[in-house]
């Protein structure tokens, strides 16, 4: 339902954006590609879109344009100083799709947490306040990690998307995520879901890609996207451009497919996709 705006009685109203966490502890997934081509897929088709950038290797910033050498303050700000978010935003240059961008201290961030006032809850306060922003769609991209950053994306979040690659092992860690999610949910973050998985570095000349898919839908069953992400060249060429496949290239079937999760996330939620 519709909330009014924090001091405005009857005055214009906003919703407040699903707020989605991409998340694996498992590096080299495919989860900053999928945070940076879902969002700018998602802003194409005319939503307002904010991307978190707190995974401390800063690719996802990268990924859509801002120079490591550019940035001055961003997720660290805001969770360890306090720093209002709203000044810590930064156009991406894609229309539609504004950043907070990790700064260089955020490697620190862990360490510095723990020592914290409601350290599992600072991002979403921080969040809480750019509601009225009129953003349909708050991205998180979180680090490799089940750290106190993931946890504060997880208990920030409505919802969680997880990437899975199609290689051996790719099911292994999975199991401990979704036990993670689930204590989240009890003890910090009630309304949050498993949003979906999807699977990502399908390579259709690989037999093995074809047993993880399998795998991955008898175990996780609709929860499993339809939209499966293909290994392509393009996907891996576009962060040294500084920029999603989407503009990179967006006839390649690596852009076509993320245009077809972003239409699938909409469908899954109850949205319109354009």
């Amino acid at each position: 339902m519709p909330e009014s705006a924090p001091g405005s009685p009857g005055g214009p109203t906003f919703v407040p954006p699903r707020i989605l966490a991409i998340a694996n502890q498992k590096g080299g997934v495919g989860k900053t590609t999928t945070a940076i081509n879902l969002a700018t897929a998602l802003a194409n088709t005319g939503h307002s879109v904010l991307l978190v950038d707190l995974d401390p290797q800063g690719n996802a910033s990268t990924g859509v344009g801002i120079d490591y050498r550019a940035r001055a303050s961003g997720t660290y700000a805001m969770l360890i100083e306090g720093i209002a978010p709203d000044t810590l935003i930064t156009r991406s240059g894609i229309e539609r799709l504004d950043v907070i961008p990790a700064d260089s201290d955020l490697a620190g961030a862990e360490v510095e947490l723990v020592g914290l006032d409601q350290r599992e809850f600072r991002l979403k306060r921080a969040l809480k306040t750019l509601f009225s922003r009129g953003y349909s769609h708050i991205v998180i991209d979180c680090p490799p990690s089940l750290g106190l950053l993931t946890l504060n994306g997880l208990v920030a979040a409505t919802s969680v998307l997880v990437p899975l690659q199609c290689e051996f092992f790719a099911l292994e860690g999975i199991s401990q995520l979704v036990r993670t999610i689930d204590r989240v949910r009890r003890s910090l973050n009630p309304a949050l879901t498993l949003q979906g998985i999807v699977l990502t570095m399908f390579d259709r000349r690989n037999h093995l890609s074809d047993l993880v898919v399998a795998d991955a839908r008898s175990f996780f069953g609709d929860r499993v996207y339809d939209t499966v992400i293909p290994r392509n060249v393009r996907i891996s060429e576009a962060p040294s451009h500084g920029t999603p496949v989407l503009l990179y290239d967006s006839r390649s079937p690596g852009a076509l497919a993320y245009v077809r999760l972003a239409d699938e996330l909409l469908r899954r939620e109850g949205g319109v996709a354009a």
